[in-house]
């Protein structure tokens, strides 16, 4: 098996997850709700959370919970028709990276069946987590959505502390083709918690993994079409692999997702420089990071315009009401963006009107 797990038997008495969070009161406010494998669809709950519209009413269903939104999106799909729940514990808001929960949450980890991680060195609370949980005996299983994926090596725009694997970069999921790997390893691991449906994970696995190939090709096509081959991002450097898959150079702004608010002159006088050199007229902004180095960008250099990127890191509660996972925002954010700042199309009429320049 792909995904790591070190206990095979359950404890005993069962204890349903929500009975054991209802008595220890762990249950904390802004936890991401759950969603049945019965249902797709995404939707808000009361604190914003992202859970499904359906969901199974067997307290005893397995729960898989994920530290990530993107493979929390993907595990979701693959649950489809199975009776796993499957919850994302990012809250609505937040980016999935940066975050730091509450240590309380621990608990509903120790309380899964699976705990959906992005492999080891890329969210400290999660390795915390994990070791809190083989301390306990628990026998959640723990799958690294990351196992046996060829990484690139991380970027000089990248700084050595966002480094995974001895100087990887850990961002793979925005390369369609290294996603599918992740579907695999999420599908392993979801039938270790449930092997009488192995074979409607794999169905679901297939599905999502062959909207992933259509993903690359519309990519592709992109880039085909564009009159450019630089980009410019006011957002810290998480889209190396879609420069290097796509063949084309993104330079970013940020070097460290923890210095958004405090952009080093150095990095500035380079960002000027690299949108006079190639006459850069659009740029792309992070979405769960600071407009502003956008904004002085836009009022310092010749760029007119900044439109939303996005590392599908987490959702807004805009995207939850609009029922948008990985796929959507990959079409509806990334994509229409990339046209614009490749000079591949022009903008779309709602698109710009939406997002140009975006508070």
């Amino acid at each position: 098996m792909r995904s790591d797990h070190d206990a095979t038997v359950r404890r005993e008495p069962h204890v349903s997850r929500r009975a054991a969070l209802a008595g220890s009161g762990a249950l904390i406010a802004g936890l991401a709700g759950c969603t049945g494998g019965q249902s797709s669809d995404v939707a808000g709950d009361e604190s914003g959370a992202t859970v499904g519209d359906e969901g199974s009413d067997d307290e005893d269903a397995p729960v898989a919970v994920a530290s990530f939104f993107t493979f929390y999106d993907f595990a979701r799909q693959i649950a489809e028709g199975t009776p796993v729940r499957v919850e994302n514990l990012v809250p609505t808001g937040l980016h999935g990276h940066g975050w730091d929960p509450d240590p309380s949450i621990t608990r509903d980890i120790i309380d899964a069946d699976a705990f959906i991680t992005v492999g080891p060195d890329f969210q400290p609370w999660a390795d915390r987590a994990i070791r809190t949980v083989r301390d306990d005996g628990a026998d959640t299983n723990v799958i690294n959505a990351r196992e046996g994926i060829d990484l690139i090596d991380l970027a000089d725009t990248v700084e050595d502390d966002e480094e995974v694997d001895s100087g990887k970069d850990p961002h793979f999921w925005l390369d369609p083709l290294r996603a599918q790997e992740s579907v695999d390893n999420i599908a392993e691991g979801l039938t270790a918690i449930a092997p009488d449906h192995e074979a409607a994970f794999a169905d679901n696995a297939d599905a999502v993994n062959a909207e992933l190939a259509e993903l690359d090709a519309e990519w592709e096509a992109i880039f085909e079409a564009a009159d450019r081959d630089v980009v410019f991002l006011a957002a810290h450097n998480a889209f190396e692999y879609i420069g290097q898959r796509y063949g084309a150079t993104i330079q970013p702004l940020v070097m460290n997702l923890a210095a958004e608010n405090d952009v080093r002159p150095a990095d500035m006088r380079r960002a000027e420089d690299t949108i006079a050199d190639n006459d850069i007229r659009h740029i792309g902004a992070a979405v769960f990071e600071s407009r502003r180095p956008a904004r002085q960008l836009r009022d310092e250099t010749d760029v007119e315009a900044y439109y939303p990127v996005t590392p599908y890191a987490g959702t807004t509660e805009e995207w939850v009401d609009r029922g948008w996972g990985y796929f959507e925002i990959a079409r509806e954010i990334n994509m229409k963006t990339f046209e614009i700042v490749l000079d591949a199309a022009e903008p779309e009429t709602a698109f710009d009107e939406e997002w140009r320049n975006f508070e």
